[in-house]
């Protein structure tokens, strides 16, 4: 595997690994409890804590710190590791064999609506232990995979299985349904002259021979795996697979943060004594440290191991400016450590909230504290003294974003006392896109239409909404005294209709007047 974030953060000791991510070198010990049921904490010691930001990238700060790292699906959507696996050219290789970097075919929808075959790399690949599955398809394909492993199918992306990790039946595949083999994308704009055939001809009549014919439980449990790719799939057995996102599904709204992202969380038992060593060594610069961009350090983990008060500490004792971003209530609890870091360094808080309406927020963002509870948070951050900015993202076409919602929003926003707003529209990254329309298919399949149109061109909204958006949002802004540190509605860097000042609300980055970074909203991948 080519080096990662996780490389820097490696701990000293054994060879122990965790299924599903990278080894975990002196593993201290792995535990569950019964207030925190179906999940393990994997209790490591860090040699570091302190994450340098690439240097290319646009976001306002240089350095973060995570003192835990979740990783719920790494492993959970696998494939056997004999899957064959079609590369970029032509030929097919065992999952086992496919490493960090090839090049492997995936599929993308063009701007034409037309999912076409397009080369994309391997970003990560994974093994596991799991429970398998037998998917038998009519031509004489067999395929295992895990119960969560999702295939495409002419309704979408579907589960091997109905039963989901809440218990509620999900999509899944049905007898007699076609999946969606190459063959039926193949594009030969990507096809170079001379290339072998993507896969083979389906037999029979349409839909062809990759009709599900029987899916049957196996015995005991078997080595899977899966990949990470550019696209989000990838071909497994002639068939169009998605891939193991990990994180990707943890980045809208934190969907599953609070049942499913932090099922398996690593927590860096040493993070506040690391890092304040880190802090005192005569190189550091005392540049702004970010905490929340990657995983919420405000997670219910959190409330177990208690780490954040002594980071807060060392951050303040050490003369560096810092900044949280959370949607966990939990911040409360520190609100006196924070305000004395305040009094010896810039501080920065963010809290992110993206609607009212209680039935609505307990279907998108299961397990997450209810909007009412985060505007107290808002206001208890002010009543402390600190700044705080609100991030009013994702905006759900068609379901947050009338000018009634996004008025009453962001009054009981200035009401709590926010330093500013920032407003971004919906980011339908791979992983994302699958499972949001999914929910849409089964919550609002009025809606379906109308997002298939407006995110025709990929993750990101229609320029035209966010022209459309952007003029709405600007007077609500102001009419609420909130247009500290502008606002953004969600488009690439650069694309007409985007804000040219700061997408952070005011508040929610320290003021450092020495240096001021713009980032785009496309960056802001936590919310």
């Amino acid at each position: 595997m080519v080096g990662v974030r996780w490389d820097e953060q490696k701990v000293a000791g054994g060879p122990e690994e965790l299924p599903g991510m990278p080894a975990l070198k002196g593993l201290v010990r792995s535990v569950r409890t019964p207030e925190f049921a179906g999940i393990t904490f994997h209790e490591v010691r860090a040699r570091s804590v302190l994450n340098r930001v690439p240097g290319a990238s646009p976001m306002p700060f240089a350095w973060t710190v995570n003192p835990y790292r979740g990783c719920s699906h790494a492993c959970t959507y696998c494939l056997s590791l004999d899957t064959r696996i079609l590369m970029v050219d032509g030929t097919s290789v065992r999952l086992a064999d496919v490493r960090v970097g090839d090049l492997v075919v995936g599929s993308e929808v063009r701007s034409n609506g037309i999912r076409s075959l397009v080369p994309t790399p391997v970003h990560a690949a994974w093994t596991t232990t799991r429970a398998a599955w037998r998917v038998r398809l009519l031509d004489g394909t067999a395929i295992v995979a895990s119960a969560d492993h999702r295939f495409l199918t002419r309704r979408g992306w579907v589960h091997v299985r109905p039963e989901g990790c809440d218990g509620d039946e999900r999509p899944h595949l049905r007898i007699g349904e076609a999946l969606v083999g190459a063959e039926t994308l193949a594009d030969e704009a990507f096809r170079r002259p001379g290339s072998p055939p993507v896969a083979p001809a389906p037999p029979g009549d349409e839909p062809g021979g990759r009709v599900v014919v029987g899916v049957d439980e196996l015995p005991g449990e078997r080595a899977l795996g899966d990949l990470t790719t550019g696209t989000g799939d990838f071909v497994a057995d002639g068939v169009i697979s998605h891939n193991c996102f990990a994180r990707n599904t943890h980045t809208y709204l934190d969907l599953d943060a609070g049942d499913d992202f932090d099922r398996q969380v690593v927590v860096k038992l040493n993070a506040p004594e690391v890092l304040a060593r880190e802090l005192r060594a005569p190189r550091w610069a005392r540049e702004h440290v970010a905490m929340g961009t990657n995983t919420d350090p405000y997670q219910r983990a959190e409330g177990r191991y208690a780490l954040m008060p002594g980071i807060i500490g060392a951050l303040g004792a050490s003369g560096t400016p810092f900044s949280i971003l959370t949607k966990g209530t939990l911040l409360a609890r520190d609100l006196p450590e924070l305000a004395a870091a305040a009094r010896d360094v810039p501080v920065g808080v963010g809290v992110s909230l993206a609607l009212l309406d209680p039935e609505l927020h307990r279907r998108v963002e299961p397990g997450t504290p209810t909007p009412r509870a985060r505007l107290d948070l808002v206001r208890r951050i002010r009543d402390a003294g600190l700044p705080c900015g609100v991030f009013v993202a994702p905006v759900l076409p068609g379901l947050t974003d009338s000018d009634e919602a996004l008025d009453a929003l962001l009054g009981e926003i200035a009401t709590a006392g926010a330093s500013g707003a920032s407003v971004l529209a919906l980011h339908l990254r791979p992983g994302t896109r699958e499972w949001f329309h999914a929910w849409l298919a089964r919550d609002h399949p009025a809606l379906i239409e109308r997002y298939a149109a407006l995110y025709r061109r990929g993750a990101y909204v229609d320029a035209a909404y966010r022209k459309d958006l952007a003029a709405r949002v600007g007077p609500l802004l102001a009419r609420h005294g909130l247009t500290g540190g502008g606002h953004a509605m969600g488009g690439r860097q650069g694309d007409e209709g985007r804000e040219t000042e700061r997408s952070w609300p005011e508040g929610a980055v320290p003021e450092i007047p020495e240096k001021v970074v713009e980032a785009p909203p496309e960056q802001l991948s936590l919310l």
